[in-house]
């Protein structure tokens, strides 16, 4: 369908520029704090987007607001090239945050409507989709990291979003299905139930956007891997959520819910000491694997049980108590590195992966046990 062409996309766009995070750096001159600070301005931008993206969706259609949204964030992948100071980067980068939560709560809505319009589980797919497109973007980085500069790369990128968005639109809009309306109930339930949700998907969110920010940078500096190399290491990590998504559905109607969580939570912490501390470039990527198998269908169940519940609004929210995680961990790792390095401070990674289990267990034996059901 064209809604999953949307989400390979947008995993394509942020691969992007994930894999040139380090030059990035390297250009300005700045430390990993310094950093921290542009990233956190991209979640700032995030965040705020995703407190008004639910009304717009609700307003104008989930379809027309991915379709606006993705095509300004390819249009500023360019602007974040040119950005020759920090502050210049600080803004590009708040922007370009402000598109992609629209984007994404445009896309997970959808998603959800299309579920409740078909009846059939297809979040944890849609997400492995959004992974091979983050797979696609990182492999294209590393064939491009040594050939192209950071501009040209972006330029490139861009083009390939604002044709495929104008080639792709027409089918997108005639894919509507009704909109989800919110699961009934009293408004104090639904309002925790979604919170449990946004919280059960805060703690998969740090851990993924730590690694996507991170990950590169600690192969390349603490490891000593090549520019190229290191890019893959996002790869290796981005095949494994990608298959760990696609098998989502069958792991789930085999084992249930609680106990892909628990498990895929313990793998993830294990999988972020091993990279954290190893010495070794092989065992690290490996480690980033198990983080990407753990951690995979943690956010996509989250996520469709809150749009379940509350529709459009409740994927918001969710998504918004999420992506606060996804984009606020990479910005307290950088601060974290610079006091204790960047091994120290990825550890920070298996804290918030082990919370997931006792939140799992307690969601379990609540009355609010639909969201684990």
């Amino acid at each position: 369908m064209p809604l999953s062409l949307f989400f390979l996309l947008d995993g394509v766009v942020l691969a992007t520029w994930v894999v040139r995070i380090p030059s990035v750096k390297d250009h300005l001159g700045v430390t990993t704090g310094g950093l921290g600070v542009a990233l956190m301005c991209m979640s700032i931008g995030t965040v705020l987007a995703m407190t008004v993206s639910g009304r717009l969706c609700v307003r104008y259609g989930t379809r027309p607001v991915i379709l606006v949204s993705i095509a300004l964030v390819g249009l500023m992948l360019p602007v974040v090239a040119l950005a020759g100071t920090m502050a210049a980067l600080c803004v590009a980068l708040a922007v370009t945050g402000l598109c992609y939560g629209t984007v994404n709560i445009g896309l997970n809505s959808a998603a959800v409507e299309v579920e409740q319009a078909t009846q059939r589980p297809i979040m944890s797919v849609l997400h492995g989709l959004w992974s091979v497109g983050g797979l696609t973007g990182a492999l294209l980085g590393g064939l491009v990291a040594a050939r192209l500069s950071t501009g040209q790369h972006f330029l490139l990128v861009s083009a390939l979003v604002l044709i495929a968005t104008a080639a792709f639109a027409r089918p997108l809009l005639r894919g509507r299905v009704p909109a989800v309306s919110p699961a009934r109930g009293g408004r104090r339930s639904f309002g925790l139930a979604v919170a449990l949700c946004g919280v059960l998907a805060v703690c998969t969110a740090f851990g993924e956007g730590a690694v996507a920010d991170w990950s590169v940078l600690h192969l390349r500096d603490d490891l000593h891997a090549g520019a190229s190399l290191a890019a893959y290491g996002f790869s290796a990590y981005s095949v494994a959520a990608a298959l760990a998504r696609l098998a989502g559905s069958r792991l789930v109607r085999r084992y249930g819910q609680a106990a892909v969580l628990v498990a895929g939570a313990l793998l993830a912490g294990g999988g972020i000491l091993a990279a954290s501390w190893t010495g070794s470039v092989a065992v690290a990527f490996g480690g980033f694997v198990a983080v990407g198998v753990g951690l995979a269908n943690v956010f996509p169940l989250a996520i469709a049980q809150a749009g379940a519940l509350g529709g459009p609004a409740g994927v918001g929210l969710a998504a918004s108590i999420g992506h606060a995680g996804m984009l606020g961990g990479p910005p307290l790792i950088g601060f974290l590195a610079d006091h204790v390095g960047l091994p120290g401070a990825l550890t920070a990674i298996a804290v918030s992966s082990g919370a997931i289990v006792p939140l799992t267990l307690y969601l379990r034996t609540r009355s609010s046990r639909k969201v684990l059901a």
